[in-house]
């Protein structure tokens, strides 16, 4: 029974461990400023999260297509056979990031309010 009890308390110290630290990312979360989309590793393109736009990216039987509007960002249509791309929905906040491995297209979230301290020195 004593085992049982000290699998109990390191259950819930994992547990709470985790909530706090999906609270601390919540609320020290920024949104962002424009989407970066790279390509086969090279720049493609940078396009600000405040103004609404369709983005063709590729071309061919290789292309995705990236939508602005409202200040998120998303893909609408891709020609990767398995659409997880599409699936993985809209992102908006620094840091966030639409993959497609098929076509080698990355879309990620930049920018962003810069905290007020760079680092705490003693």
């Amino acid at each position: 029974m004593k085992r049982y009890k000290y699998d109990t308390i390191f259950v819930m110290a994992v547990i709470l461990a985790a909530a706090l630290i999906w609270l601390f990312s919540y609320l020290t979360r920024s949104e962002g400023a424009y989407v970066r989309v790279t390509v086969n590793g090279e720049l493609y393109g940078e396009y600000p999260l405040n103004t609404d736009t369709k983005v063709n990216i590729g071309g061919g039987d290789s292309y995705n297509i990236l939508i602005i509007q409202g200040g998120e960002a998303w893909i609408d249509e891709a020609s990767c056979p398995d659409k997880l791309c599409i699936k993985q929905g809209k992102i908006r906040y620094d840091g966030q990031s639409v993959i497609c491995l098929p076509n080698k297209m990355v879309a990620e979230v930049i920018g962003g309010k810069k905290p007020e301290f760079d680092a705490v020195v003693k």
